[in-house]
């Protein structure tokens, strides 16, 4: 499991504001929690489950920052994952916690924002 190359299709992927290509880096039934879920959606508890949801939040995410833009600030690995701090191009700072599956995708994130995010 290379989560380097991982991060980097993930990162490239946004960069190219290729949502197919962003869905392809997670697992079918992915587990997502984030507090821009919990804005967005009026769930308190912030959780996704499978790429459906998933591809929804993006899509809206995109529509709300038509110049998003993530700067890597460091990668951390673990066996089965990986933390990928980075920095928005609002300034905000994002953990996204990743447990990747055994088929190498995202099966459960968690992120963290510095400030809040709509």
């Amino acid at each position: 499991m290379d989560v380097r190359a991982h991060a980097d299709a993930w990162l490239a992927a946004w960069r190219r504001r290729d949502l197919d290509a962003i869905m392809a880096c997670y697992a079918d039934d992915v587990d997502f929690t984030a507090s821009t879920v919990a804005r967005r959606w009026g769930r308190a508890d912030g959780r996704l489950r499978g790429k459906a949801e998933l591809r929804r939040h993006f899509e809206l995410g995109l529509e709300l920052a038509p110049n998003l833009t993530f700067t890597e600030e460091a990668l951390l690995t673990s066996p089965g994952g990986y933390a990928l701090l980075y920095r928005r191009e609002n300034g905000n700072r994002v953990l996204d916690v990743v447990e990747l599956d055994q088929d190498g995708h995202a099966a459960r994130v968690q992120a963290f924002y510095e400030s809040p995010q709509r």
